[in-house]
């Protein structure tokens, strides 16, 4: 039997707007199926609204992502994470690793799950991120611009140590990572191992704040193992 039998299809608007009910729904009576596909669709809308401001550069879902490809990454520590339980504690994750293992694509998943349980989540290339604070610093509404992004439930930091950091590049860092300890979430992808951010950084001082704060409460996934991208290059 085809599942077409057990759904209806309903018009909502009057225009091509439509939502899937179960017909045994539709049967009890036109009202209450429009209730329901109308909640539906609310819940659809506000989904798709959610996830368009958290700036996503792809949309990925976790069961997309390849644990036999990548064996280091324990899926049921993932799918943990995908609980967002992490956030009731204020828990950090850093996913650590080469190029093309992965880490961009959990820290998006893990975006997603956050974004479907109603969570504000944001994602920002620190590049980009450090672009915005110093902007701001010279324009002087630093403060303002700190608050907004230390707001957010979950932040996700992508792509940290991909291009170096003056001195003061640094340090407003580390004013957003410590504006965040202990009240809020923040998902980081690096290449660089957590010894070497002090290099990297070029500010040993600052970067071993920012690993005091992040560290804390945190989860740190080292991924070790091929590049996705190099793979389906060769293939």
């Amino acid at each position: 039997m085809s599942n077409f039998s057990f759904f209806q299809t309903v018009n909502l608007t009057g225009d091509s707007t439509t939502v899937v009910v179960p017909r045994f729904l539709y049967s009890l009576g036109f009202e209450k199926t429009v209730r329901y596909g109308v909640l539906t669709y609310q819940q659809q809308e506000n989904l798709k609204r959610r996830i368009k401001r958290a700036r996503f550069p792809v949309e990925k879902q976790l069961n997309e992502f390849n644990y036999q490809f990548q064996p280091s990454v324990k899926q049921q520590q993932i799918e943990e994470f995908a609980t967002t339980s992490f956030l009731n504690n204020q828990e950090n994750i850093i996913f650590i690793g080469s190029p093309g293992v992965g880490k961009t694509h959990l820290a998006i998943g893990l975006g997603v799950e956050a974004c479907k349980q109603g969570i504000r989540t944001l994602f920002i290339n620190c590049h980009e991120l450090i672009l915005r604070l110093t902007t701001a610093q010279q324009k002087q509404h630093l403060e303002r611009v700190m608050r907004r992004y230390e707001r957010y439930d979950l932040l996700i930091i992508d792509e940290l140590g991909y291009l170096p950091m003056a001195l003061d590049e640094a340090n407003l860092l580390f004013q957003l990572i410590n504006g965040r300890y202990e009240r809020k979430s923040t998902i980081i992808t690096t290449n660089i191992p957590l010894s070497s951010w002090g290099t990297v950084l070029h500010n040993p001082a600052a970067a071993e704040a920012i690993l005091d704060r992040l560290v804390y409460h945190s989860h740190v996934i080292k991924i070790k193992g091929k590049s996705y991208r190099l793979a389906a290059a060769r293939s």
